[in-house]
């Protein structure tokens, strides 16, 4: 059963927030897909109790009306506390979530800058060469990042169409990771080292670029 209290998070553009269940509607900034809602948007998650004030997407709509007799119907919705246009600039330290990852480069999201949760991601690239400051010639991105994990970058250049990341610095890398073999449950790793990431559930350890984050 939710609740208002059970899923208080900011929610990344794709990220699953729950089943679609009998009392469930789709609300702004979500969508269907194999009978689970996800956020389409960045922003806060919110629950709420259908009114007039509540905006609400088409075929659930119907799908509300007929069951609020026989249902407390919850409205899911991904809502911005007023965001303006930021587009990153070199120098600025971004979140980003993995997409894909290849012998030479990972692809990301960006969802963050600074301080500023975005209203639509922007593409970002990671080369091998920007993973970290030292060996260089050693870095293997399997074995820094994995898809699904954020991450701290920052912005070396401005391309085409992406921008050019670096977690060449102590304070940037993964910041929050789930084990492969645990991704379900949504329990993050902790860190055990600059290179390493533990599961608490199954103690088994993964390899990660990992970003010294500071009090």
């Amino acid at each position: 059963k939710m609740s208002q209290e059970a899923v208080p998070f900011v929610c990344m553009p794709g990220e699953r927030l729950c089943r679609l269940e009998n009392n469930v509607v789709l609300g702004i900034g979500t969508y269907e897909q194999y009978g689970y809602v996800y956020a389409s948007k960045s922003g806060i998650v919110s629950i709420d109790e259908p009114d007039e004030k509540v905006s609400f997407q088409g075929k659930y709509a119907t799908k509300l009306i007929r069951n609020s007799s026989q249902l407390q119907c919850q409205v899911v919705s991904v809502n911005k506390p007023g965001y303006h246009l930021t587009i990153p600039a070199t120098g600025d330290v971004v979140t980003a979530r993995i997409l894909v990852t290849t012998p030479k480069f990972a692809k990301c999201a960006i969802f963050c800058v600074r301080n500023v949760l975005l209203e639509s991601t922007y593409r970002g690239l990671l080369r091998k060469e920007d993973v970290r400051e030292t060996e260089k010639d050693r870095v293997d991105v399997y074995k820094s990042f994995k898809p699904g994990d954020v991450v701290l970058a920052r912005v070396i250049n401005q391309m085409e169409q992406s921008f050019l990341l670096s977690t060449a610095e102590d304070e940037l890398g993964v910041v929050l990771a789930y084990a492969s073999d645990a991704r379900k449950l949504k329990i993050p790793m902790v860190p055990v080292g600059w290179a390493e990431m533990q599961c608490p559930l199954t103690a088994i350890k993964e390899p990660r670029k990992v970003a010294k984050v500071l009090p």
